[in-house]
Order: C-alpha cells, then sequence, then structure tokens
C-alpha cells in the first residue's frame, strides 16, 4: 500500500503486512496499536479506513490501551489474553462506526464478513438478517445496504448457499440423504418448499437433479457384457 497522509484529529486503520515506517508532522503526536491482520482484515480488507479520532469509540478503545499498557505487567495470561480479545472487539467496533448512512465505505468488507459468519452457521436455525447484524454490531438497515451493492439480499444468500450444500450433498453416491431429510437439516421450512426453490435455483427437482446424475455416472466395470465368446 503506498503512502496515506492522515490529518491531525484522525485515524487511520490499514493491512499493512511487512513493518512499515511511520512518520509524524512536526509538533504532532501519534498513537500506533498493531493487532492481528486475521480478526480484523475481513472488515476493512486492503483499503485504508480512515474516520474521526476524537468518537466515543475511538476514546473509548484509547483509554483501555492505554490502561492495558500500564498493567500488563501485572496481568496473569488470562488477564493479557482478555485484555487482546477486548482491544480487538473495540477495534471493530472503531471500524464499523465508521459507515455513513450515505456512503457506507465499509460496505463490501461487511458484506464480507457477514457472508464468512453465515457460511459458518447455515444449519442453524436461528441464523438471520438481525442475528448478523447484532454479531457484527451495526445496525440491520446497515447490513441490508451492504448486501445491496452485490444485488443479493442476506436472505437471498443464506438460501443460496444452503441449497448449494443441499446439492452437494445429493451428488454424493454413498449416504445420499432423502429430500425429508436434507429440508430439515439445511433449514427449509418443509420438503416442498426445499423442492420449490431448488428447482427455481437449478432448473429442475432434486429427484430430477439426482436421477441426471446418475445417467451421467460412467457404467460400471463389473455390469458391462461382452459378446466375445458368442
Amino acid at each position: 500500500m503506498g503512502e496515506v497522509t492522515v490529518p491531525a484529529g484522525q485515524f487511520i486503520a490499514r493491512h499493512n503486512g511487512p513493518p512499515v515506517r511511520f512518520e509524524v508532522a512536526p509538533r504532532t503526536t501519534a498513537k500506533v496499536l498493531i493487532l492481528p491482520a486475521s480478526q480484523l482484515r475481513p472488515l476493512i480488507g486492503d483499503r485504508a479506513v480512515v474516520g474521526p479520532a476524537d468518537s466515543a469509540e475511538v476514546r473509548l478503545l484509547t483509554a483501555h490501551a492505554k490502561i492495558v499498557n500500564a498493567m500488563l505487567n501485572d496481568l496473569t495470561a488470562a488477564g493479557v489474553q482478555a485484555a487482546r480479545n477486548a482491544l480487538i472487539e473495540l477495534v471493530k467496533g472503531v471500524l464499523l462506526q465508521a459507515f455513513d448512512d450515505k456512503e457506507p465505505r465499509l460496505a463490501p468488507a461487511l458484506a464480507q464478513a457477514a457472508k464468512d459468519l453465515a457460511d459458518s452457521r447455515l444449519t442453524d436455525p436461528d441464523l438471520s438478517p438481525s442475528g448478523l447484524a447484532r454479531e457484527l454490531k451495526v445496525s440491520v438497515r446497515t447490513l441490508h445496504r451492504a448486501f445491496a451493492a452485490a444485488e443479493e439480499s442476506v436472505t437471498g444468500y443464506v438460501r443460496r448457499r444452503r441449497l448449494e450444500q443441499a446439492r452437494l450433498e445429493l451428488e454424493a453416491e454413498a449416504g445420499r440423504p432423502n429430500i425429508s431429510e436434507l429440508a430439515a437439516h439445511w433449514r427449509f421450512a418443509d420438503s416442498s418448499h426445499f423442492i420449490r426453490v431448488f428447482k427455481k435455483q437449478y432448473g429442475q427437482t432434486p429427484t430430477q437433479f439426482v436421477r441426471s446424475i446418475r445417467r451421467k455416472a460412467p457404467e460400471s466395470p463389473t455390469t458391462r457384457t461382452s459378446d466375445a465368446d458368442s
């Protein structure tokens, strides 16, 4: 990532990769907090996020970091881990409050974070837009706006991913579940609902899909006949 200039009174959050050099203008100071990229990169990707440093979220983060720094030598291993987790959650709060209702700069990153979270909970009966928004600490409206850019709703994404997983199970030659089992496992209302949305997505019912797989499967050598001796 190239050079980024941040005006006084602003914060910047960025994924740096290898160690980088920070320069501070004369008569100004800067605080640098380095945290695990794996926890925060889904929210910012490779872009730099800039916002006001005097927001309540940034002030809370700064105060907590100062307390942790002062008490670090006295903390137990469990205390250090708890302090680390709290810092990460506070940084998430800072990043997510940078959303603008008119122009959500973090919309792609937020949508991806929600997708990753949904993918890990596809069999959860309580998976919903409100639950994802609550987990990501944003409003449901903000979450819907983030998905709108991709022209797919939150509910539509979850339904599509569940259908994809159900289709993979139908492709299995051994241990293939029946329609009712699939519908229940992937949280469709009932078999009829599952069949209807599956056909809408793939152009054929689950039963027709399985039959088409069987027709395409190569014939087993053990079942072939030969007239060589006839």
